[in-house]
């Protein structure tokens, strides 16, 4: 291996993901020389854009494909010049009530629409009134939490008193949400529709009393402390370029197509990290290196143990349509239905017959999933001929598809056969007829699977957020890292304290896999930037 003595950065950082962009927009913005090295071709991990259809000028967010979590002050702070639109329309979700198609509707600019859906649906104000106290219990908590993902890592005593609500801080802290969904809700497609958000991504069910659910929930509902999802104006690749930009512009060096394949030291000293591209292998060393991997990913790289295999549990399907399709409710407009999350075959019952099947390894005989059009908020996204045309996009996410179902090469398809069924049976139109063509002719519908997110992005398991959330507060003594790797551990290093540490003191997590990462939220890289930007100051 070829050895650059000279070649020596302040950061070092590993993946040229969101995250790890945001880490290096500070870093360089701090005076530091900082390097990127991707090992892909593109930067932005799985925050990109892509023509998926040959002759369809459409730039569809492939991977993730919304955004809540990117805190307002890291877009000011690295001045980053991005668009995220706010969409009118929460969800539309079908339903059939005495043997008649209807739904409910949750129009976010206009409460008074939204009362007489829920009073269509289930027959009184009972419900509403439960899902106005209930989510304005989670808006306030949103409020006093989200401002802690980008300062040092709160202890739980102190999140605790900073909710300053006993009663919420038991309902999403310390007792399964099943407990209180059951409790505050009685209908089964509202329960259902609540339960959502602690299952995007996250293989459990409403009672799992390793609190699973609760932790995914709670990263759905406190984004910028509103909970709202927005549209990334241009796709999500816009996100990734406004980020590269920045890094860029400040000074920092990125490199694609550049794999690192080792990190080596002693934690005393400077890292090497040793990395293979077109032209052969190289190391470099560096003060501090950043790594926005996945913990397993870590582990290979320094050469220790892994832990616990993770598993992902979704399918990712990507459309583009002719024409939206007609729906079996008369009453609702797919233009409003489909702008917002529509959830399908998720009602509360469904959701946990559905983790039961796939839990036993079978694939869900009605597996649940949520559908977006991203074209409905921004149609920047579409060329000049597509919107001559009248395309929409259409982006399914699938719950419950873990990534035990697909060891049998056809697994792919029925899961994608019995996803598109679901959809259909409250279509008045099958999804087929409505699908636009490519240049070869063959219909515009593309799927991920958990095995291929493996492959194509190094997601262990095809897991989105590198591993199991974790509740945003610490859970470990001050110094227990340092005590862990021989040392006194006086106090919390600056990576505890951030919640980026790793088994090397000179070796921070900037991914999902961090104390408060999963999502495109950037906080991570953010955390790690300064608790790195604190130790090179020293």
């Amino acid at each position: 291996m070829a050895t650059n003595g000279s070649s020596r950065y302040d950061a070092v950082i590993v993946g040229g993901g969101h995250n790890g962009l945001v880490a290096a927009a500070y870093l360089a913005r701090g005076g530091y020389r900082v390097l990127v090295l991707e090992r892909l071709a593109r930067t932005g991990g799985a925050a990109v854009s892509a023509a998926a259809f040959p002759g369809v000028d459409a730039r569809l967010s492939r991977y993730s494909y919304l955004v809540s979590l990117l805190p307002a002050k890291v877009v000011r702070e690295l001045g980053l010049r991005l668009e995220l639109r706010r969409r009118r329309i929460s969800s539309y979700t079908p339903a059939v009530r005495d043997g008649k198609p209807t739904g409910l509707l949750v129009d976010a600019g206009d409460p008074g629409r939204t009362r007489e859906s829920f009073r269509a649906l289930t027959g009184s104000d009972r419900e509403w009134r439960a899902w106005q106290e209930f989510y304005g219990t989670t808006g306030r908590v949103a409020e006093r939490v989200f401002p802690t993902l980008t300062e040092p890592l709160p202890s739980r005593a102190e999140l605790r008193r900073r909710i300053g609500d006993e009663a919420a801080w038991t309902a999403l802290f310390e007792r399964p949400l099943g407990e209180t969904v059951e409790r505050t809700f009685t209908d089964d497609l509202v329960r259902g529709v609540v339960l959502t958000d602690a299952l995007i991504g996250t293989f459990t069910h409403a009672h799992d009393p390793a609190l699973r659910q609760n932790r995914c929930f709670l990263y759905h509902v406190i984004g910028n402390g509103t909970g709202d999802w927005d549209v990334p104006v241009g796709g999500m690749g816009a996100v990734t370029d406004a980020l590269a930009g920045a890094a860029l512009a400040a000074g920092a060096e990125i490199r694609t197509g550049h794999e690192v394949t080792a990190i080596a030291g002693d934690g005393r000293g400077d890292a090497e990290v040793s990395y293979r591209h077109a032209e052969g292998e190289a190391t470099v060393a560096a003060r501090r290196v950043l790594v926005n991997a996945a913990p397993a990913t870590l582990a290979r790289l320094l050469g220790t143990a892994p832990e616990p295999a993770s598993e992902g549990a979704q399918l990712k399907v990507n459309m583009v349509l002719r024409r939206l399709p007609r729906l079996r409710d008369p009453v609702a407009d797919p233009r409003d239905a489909f702008a917002g999350t529509f959830h399908i075959a998720e009602g509360y019952r469904q959701l946990e017959t559905a983790y039961a099947e796939a839990a036993a390894g079978r694939m869900p005989s009605a597996p649940p999933s949520e559908i977006y059009c991203h074209t409905l908020t921004d149609p920047s996204i579409l060329g000049p001929e597509a919107l001559r045309q009248g395309l929409q996009t259409l982006t399914l996410f699938g719950l419950h598809m873990p990534a035990r179902l697909f060891g049998d090469p056809a697994a792919k398809e029925r899961a994608l056969a019995a996803s598109l069924a679901q959809l259909d049976a409250v279509l008045a139109e099958p999804i087929a007829d409505c699908l636009a063509v490519d240049a070869d002719g063959r219909p515009c519908v593309e799927s991920r699977t958990p095995p291929e997110l493996e492959r194509e992005l190094g997601l262990p398991g095809g897991h989105i957020f590198h591993r199991d959330l974790a509740f945003p507060f610490a859970t470990e003594e001050p110094g227990a890292t340092e005590r862990a790797n021989g040392g006194t551990g006086g106090g919390a290093t600056a990576a505890e304290r951030w919640g980026v540490a790793t088994a090397r003191p000179d070796v921070l997590l900037c991914g999902a896999g961090a104390v408060r990462g999963g999502g495109v939220s950037g906080i991570p890289g953010h955390n790690a930037a300064r608790a790195a930007l604190e130790d090179l100051a020293r």
